[in-house]
């Protein structure tokens, strides 16, 4: 089926000078975690607040929330579980969203991911407060037409009918929700990702050294449809080549998720040599300027993956999959390689093209792929796109 979205367009970034609130209008981030609205979405919060909006964030309290409020936010904690599947459960984060909504008045929200987008797109609408729901990605649930895609489906029709827009982060999950029914393609926006502070996320001074042992980098959560098993069954096909390779990976255990693998899984791969664990990284530059390349063969239903752009954004060559998301952050043979999904093979393949790159090709490489990651996904784009929303809802 052939239609037209609602794009963004890439527009001068507007001065602090030339926008105005008249008033503290107080604007409401919802989300499943403290972490990801200070890692994904500080950028477009500390420009609202520069700009004279009070901003609330509501979410699961966390090691993030303290710097939230270090930031300037409110922050109010929420209780809820992102994985249980009781509706009564669900029933009573509702009624909290409602509740909490109703006792701090925020003028405009944005929700972020399955269930605030559901429930709090309902309790926002009981509370008379106009609100975006931003899908980051279909994840877990829209993996398998079972049940639970059936219950999400419903969930979602009835939810969107409440939200002012509905924003998504490809084109493809915008297509599923049109084309399933489940919102009307007049609410679709499709932005390009979440965008990345470039200035921030920039190859350090110190050039890369071509004698030491060739590193290749993931950084994710330890979810098994992000490709880690890939990543480790394409390690041992180089290592059995013999290959004197480094393959590390850095990222967080989700120990309830249905889809995590399990410490013993990857306990077994580092004890046969094949992956370096470096835990969680509360700044991966460190990681991404001692690696090489940076490889993510996802299969999971993203949105656009902040890893490839954090990677690209600091030159690094990237290796990812032919997968929702994942496609759009790299150039094949121009800023990295693009392998088949579910194929350690050929994932192998493009990382043994990477190593046999000249240092000269694979920064050639790199530095492709900052360009592109400034042309299409930079961070002022997208804080154009919360400010315009803002300044047309919200009276002056």
């Amino acid at each position: 089926m052939a239609f037209a979205i609602k794009s963004i367009h890439l527009i001068q970034y507007l001065p602090m000078s030339r926008i105005a609130v008249s008033h503290k209008s107080c604007i409401a981030f919802v989300s499943n975690s403290a972490w990801s609205v200070y890692n994904f979405r500080l950028d477009v919060i500390n420009n609202l607040l520069t700009q004279g909006y009070e901003v609330i964030v509501m979410a699961p309290d966390d090691d993030y929330s303290s710097l939230l409020r270090e930031n300037g936010c409110r922050f109010v904690p929420l209780n809820f579980d992102n994985k249980t599947k009781n509706p009564f459960h669900d029933l009573s984060f509702y009624r909290q969203l409602k509740q909490l909504y109703r006792r701090h008045k925020p003028d405009f929200i944005f929700h972020y991911v399955a269930k605030p987008n559901i429930y709090g797109s309902l309790a926002a609408a009981a509370n008379d407060i106009p609100s975006v729901a931003v899908i980051t990605g279909l994840g877990y649930a829209f993996a398998k037409t079972n049940w639970l895609y059936q219950l999400m489906r419903l969930l979602y029709k009835k939810s969107l009918r409440k939200a002012r827009e509905v924003w998504f982060l490809n084109n493809e999950d915008a297509r599923v929700f049109i084309d399933e029914k489940i919102v009307n393609i007049e609410k679709v926006k499709v932005l390009p990702g979440e965008g990345i502070n470039t200035s921030y996320f920039a190859p350090f001074s110190t050039p890369r050294s071509s004698s030491k042992t060739f590193t290749f980098l993931m950084s994710t959560r330890l979810l098994r449809s992000k490709g880690i098993g890939l990543y480790a069954d394409a390690a041992r096909i180089l290592k059995k080549k013999n290959y004197d390779v480094r393959f590390e990976l850095i990222g967080f255990f989700e120990n309830h998720h249905p889809d995590s693998i399990s410490h013993e899984e990857l306990a077994r791969w580092e004890k046969e040599g094949l992956i370096h664990y470096g835990g969680f990284a509360k700044d991966v530059r460190p990681f991404l300027v001692r690696a090489d390349c940076f490889v993510f063969p996802s299969f999971y239903n993203e949105g656009i993956p902040r890893c490839l752009m954090e990677a690209a954004a600091m030159e690094l060559p990237v290796i990812t999959s032919m997968n929702r998301g994942c496609k759009e952050v790299v150039l094949n043979n121009s800023t990295g390689y693009i392998c088949n999904r579910h194929d350690p093979f050929d994932l192998a393949d493009k990382m043994e093209k990477m190593i046999n790159l000249s240092p000269e090709e694979r920064a050639r490489m790199g530095k492709n792929g900052r360009s592109l990651v400034i042309r299409k996904f930079s961070i002022d784009v997208i804080i154009d796109e919360y400010t315009d929303t803002l300044q047309q809802d919200l009276p002056d």
